[in-house]
């Protein structure tokens, strides 16, 4: 064995490492969730589910469904508000060159640094007066607010790559800027479309601040407070609570692995520059 392949074998091993590493926590919610209540204060715990059970997930279909088809729609609600507003907030920065761009570029870095927490304090306020507590659409606005200046950010970048010759050759033929952007920027864009509407996804099925500020005890509640109503002073079901986080993972999971060409293009936009 000579020393270039030693030293790829050692790398090849230390990645091993450090990805089991890694996913030894998902592998462990797995073994959980299929745990019986009796098995789950073992000492030494079982290494697999000897005696599984499915009573965890049985949990979830029978408590946590009307939870999973609220956060969908938040989460799809927040990618539509999110696209359907940092677009043409990216093309106008990209290729519309307003004055105070610069500014407003910084703005949105410093949007992205205030904590989740102080944004929730101020919207409950607004919607206390507003009457939008425990509301679906609340909630997607305030879930918005996370994804909006990122997402302006990822388009601003993307689009400031496309060949400025193609937006004077519409112009030539006609074209206003609403109909460039629908016609020829969007289309092009749409990598950081993909991009941007996974991040917005994972960061609205995912959120609890939002959620257990502005929702909680309503009749629209998202899984993450689904999760947490399982765990109280004399009432752990940690089963169902692993079954349901298995279950509220899987589709960020497969949307991730579906997008993740997109998002990898998406992502590295504007990096390089010609």
């Amino acid at each position: 064995m000579n020393r270039s392949t030693s030293r790829t074998w050692w790398k090849t091993a230390l990645g091993l490492l450090l990805t089991a590493g890694m996913l030894f926590p998902v592998y462990w919610m797995l073994n959980v969730s299929f745990t019986r209540d009796q098995d789950m204060r073992k000492s030494p715990p079982d290494l697999l589910p000897v005696h599984g059970t499915l009573a965890g997930y049985r949990s979830v279909l029978d408590e946590q469904l009307p939870y999973l088809g609220t956060s969908l729609v938040v989460a799809l609600g927040t990618v539509a508000l999110t696209v359907v507003l940092a677009a043409p907030a990216g093309y106008a920065l990209a290729k519309l060159r307003p004055r105070a761009g610069g500014v407003l570029s910084f703005l949105l870095l410093v949007a992205q640094m205030i904590p989740g927490i102080i944004m929730a304090m101020g919207f409950y306020a607004i919607y206390l007066s507003l009457g939008l507590l425990q509301s679906v659409p609340g909630l997607i606005v305030a879930d918005s607010t996370l994804a909006v200046p990122f997402a302006v950010l990822i388009f601003t970048a993307f689009m400031s790559g496309i060949p400025g010759e193609l937006i004077q050759a519409a112009k030539m033929d006609g074209a206003r800027a609403l109909r460039t952007f629908w016609s020829i920027v969007l289309p092009m864009s749409r990598n950081a479309v993909v991009t941007v509407s996974l991040f917005a996804f994972l960061w609205s099925w995912s959120d609890f601040v939002f959620a257990n500020t502005l929702v909680n005890g309503g009749a629209h509640e998202p899984i993450t407070l689904g999760i947490y109503h399982y765990i109280g002073n004399n009432n752990q079901e940690w089963n169902a609570i692993m079954a349901t986080a298995v279950v509220a993972s899987l589709p960020t999971a497969v949307i991730l692995v579906l997008a993740q060409r997109y998002v990898a293009a998406g992502v590295a936009a504007g990096a390089v520059k010609d």
